[in-house]
C-alpha cells in the first residue's frame, strides 16, 4: 500500500498551448507508480476550457464540482453537473471547461499508449464554438 500525501506534490497551472483561461493541474498519478493510468484533478475558472483533443484510448471525466461544459466534435455543448461521468471514446476529439459563470473540478483518467502519450492537442476552442 502506497499513501501519497495531499501535499506531497504541487498544484500546475495548466500550459496556454493546451488551455484558455487558468486551469489548475493536481496530477494524482506521479510516480512511484508503475503504470500507463493517469488521473488528474483539473480546477478551471469560470470560461476556462481545453483545446481540442483526443486521447489513444478515450478519457473518463467525472464532474466533482461547479458547472461545466462538454462537447464531442460536430456535437452539441452540454452542460455538466457535480456527480455527472462522461466517457470520450478513444480518437474522438472533444474539449470541456466551466460555463461561463461557474468554476468547474473534474477528475479525468486515461491511459498513455506505447509511447507514453495521454492526449493528443489540437487548436484552442473558438469563443463561438465555446458559446455552442
Amino acid at each position: 500500500m502506497t499513501i501519497t500525501r495531499a501535499n506531497a506534490t504541487a498544484t500546475k497551472r495548466g500550459p496556454a498551448d493546451y488551455f484558455t483561461g487558468t486551469v489548475w493541474l493536481d496530477e494524482l498519478t506521479v510516480a512511484p507508480f508503475a503504470s500507463d493510468v493517469r488521473a488528474v484533478r483539473v480546477t478551471f475558472a469560470p470560461g476556462a476550457r481545453t483545446a481540442w483533443h483526443t486521447h489513444p484510448h478515450g478519457q473518463l471525466l467525472q464532474i466533482t464540482a461547479g458547472v461545466g461544459r462538454v462537447q464531442k466534435a460536430g456535437g452539441p455543448v452540454t452542460e455538466v453537473l457535480p456527480g455527472d461521468v462522461i466517457w470520450f471514446e478513444p480518437g474522438e476529439r472533444h474539449w470541456h471547461g466551466a460555463a461561463p459563470q461557474h468554476a468547474m473540478v473534474h477528475l479525468a483518467v486515461q491511459r498513455a499508449n506505447e509511447a507514453g502519450q495521454t492526449a493528443t492537442w489540437l487548436e484552442q476552442v473558438s469563443d463561438a464554438d465555446y458559446a455552442g
